[in-house]
């Protein structure tokens, strides 16, 4: 690291510090100003925000190498993230905003009964504990010690201290505000290192020549081990429905906004953006590829990196690195710590006042931030295998929570009984499907149907662990009735007149033919054969 890179460092610490602690002005006293920032921040923040706690630090590193490996086909969960987005602001950002909630797990009592609001919330803080955190500090902390050499746990401190600050002090404002500054970062860095990898090749035309056929194909047969045309068009939307529109780390974003309108806006901008990951993660993959043909692909950034970014410049890209992992990190600890206090502090003590809810959400992501730190004596111990294995848990328990939200919502007969069956039984099949892979891969299953549960695609076993859930979803609420709840009221309008309405409608459609576009050209119909 060279001095001016240093230099670039210490101005974006800085630079966030600031941020963090202006925000962090507004939200001591007040429950809703910690929690939801107030409920009145604009568009761009939020879908900058959107986007930021979506990519982390293992995106620059695995969507660039799944590109070197593989082609663009593992761009498709980017593009298809657009159209999930328009789904969260013009179906489910509707209904949450109308019922005033703070959690998820909250509106699924609104919408069920409390029984599902405790499920989703233990779920989701068991999920957000023992993956996501754990997964940001570990990718996070190999991330430092690569490309900057750093010490290990040093960096790693570092970066989870500083999260942990301006998360604690200034809640859900101070980690958009922060996300808004990082996402333009991010973005500036990753772009300008796809500009250099692509000029260093010879240009597009070059790349196109030197790349084995299909690497530029999103379209692959439906017996392509990762990534089948079947498991893309059916499968991943089901993932996409429950990390877009029913996770708290990013539907909190949009419960923060002014109006409807706003929060629908916030999520078409981060539609928008999520068409650039392909063209400034991925691409640089494939361009390192022809550059560096013996580099393993888990390797290919780092060493993009390090061979083609002058001095001064390298500050900017590894600057982008850190608000990656920063704003997924900041988004864990904010959505757990409102998970902790509205879930289950709040229905403990009823009584609470504004002020002690906010100090129960403080104290709440300072044991997080802690918990972090404590991940880091286990990194040593946490193998590639284990890395992944983390990540597909929470394939595993998506598509029934996926199940009851968006049947709910499309649905009134849906109950509280049958919400409550789909959800344990969708949480065993899944668990059921984990701990098999597991066995086989060390080994001790071989064969009969144990094993081929356990090895079929997983974005095929979505597919199937969706249809089960809705299926018993549908059946149990024909044959059991609960006691009649008030029905759902739509939020449609509310905060939006009929301008804002179409313009909405129009930047929306365009989203939707920029996906079709792209899908269309980077298909075997345009000579990307597969």
């Amino acid at each position: 690291m060279s001095a001016p890179d240093l230099a670039v460092l210490t101005l974006y610490f800085v630079l966030i510090a600031l941020v963090g602690w202006h925000c962090s002005r507004s939200s001591r006293t007040d429950s809703s100003a910690y929690f939801l920032g107030g409920s009145n921040i604009g568009w761009l923040a939020i879908g900058a925000s959107l986007f930021a706690s979506n990519i982390s630090a293992e995106h620059f590193i695995g969507l660039a190498g799944s590109g070197a490996a593989g082609g663009l086909a593992v761009g498709q969960f980017e593009w298809l993230a657009c159209l999930i987005l328009l789904l969260l602001g013009w179906l489910f950002v509707p209904f949450y905003l109308k019922t005033g909630v703070f959690t998820m797990p909250e509106f699924l009592e609104t919408r069920y009964n409390s029984a599902c609001r405790t499920y989703l919330a233990s779920v989701s803080l068991l999920a957000y504990v023992f993956t996501k955190i754990s997964v940001a500090v570990y990718a996070g902390a190999l991330v430092l010690q690569t490309i900057l050499g750093w010490n290990l746990w040093l960096g790693a401190t570092l970066l989870i201290v500083a999260t942990g600050i301006y998360t604690v002090f200034g809640g859900l404002r101070a980690v958009i505000y922060t996300d808004l500054l990082q996402a333009g970062i991010l973005i500036a860095g990753a772009a300008l290192l796809t500009w250099l990898a692509l000029d260093r090749v010879g240009g597009v035309s070059v790349l196109l020549a030197e790349l084995p056929p299909g690497y530029f194909n999103l379209w692959k047969p439906a017996s392509h081990p990762d990534f089948p045309w079947t498991g893309i068009l059916f499968g991943a939307p089901i993932l996409g429905i429950w990390y877009w529109c029913t996770d708290q780390m990013i539907v909190q974003r949009t419960l923060a906004a002014k109006n409807l309108d706003q929060a629908r806006k916030a999520t078409i901008f981060a539609g928008f953006l999520k068409l650039l990951p392909v063209f400034v993660l991925v691409l640089p993959g494939l361009a390192g590829r022809v550059l560096y043909p013996e580099t393993p692909p888990d390797q290919i950034y780092v060493t993009l990196v390090h061979n083609l970014l002058p001095v001064g410049i390298r500050g900017l890209v590894i600057a982008g690195l850190l608000a990656a992992l920063m704003s997924s990190l900041s988004s864990v600890f904010n959505s757990s710590s409102t998970l902790v206090v509205m879930d289950f502090y709040r229905k403990w003590r009823p009584e609470a006042s504004e002020k002690q809810l906010v100090r129960a959400g403080q104290l709440a992501t300072g044991i997080l931030v802690l918990m972090g730190l404590a991940w880091l004596p286990l990194i040593g111990l946490m193998s590639e295998q284990l890395y992944l294995y983390l990540q597909s848990v929470q394939a595993y328990i998506s598509p029934p929570i996926a199940a009851v939200f968006l049947i709910g919502l499309l649905w009134r007969r849906a109950n509280g009984t049958a919400a409550i069956t789909t959800l344990l039984t969708g949480f065993g099949l899944g668990a059921l499907r984990f701990g098999a892979e597991i066995f086989v891969k060390l080994g001790w299953i071989r064969s009969g149907w144990l094993h081929a549960y356990a090895t079929f695609n997983f974005l095929h076993f979505a597919v199937f662990l969706f249809g089960v859930s809705v299926s018993i979803l549908v059946l149990v609420s024909l044959l059991w009735r609960d006691p009649p709840m008030a029905p759902l009221q739509l939020a449609d309008g509310v905060g939006e007149i009929d301008s804002q309405r179409s313009l909405n409608l129009a930047l929306s459609g365009l989203l939707v033919m920029a996906v079709l576009a792209l899908w269309l050209w980077f298909s075997p119909l345009m000579g990307f054969r597969g």
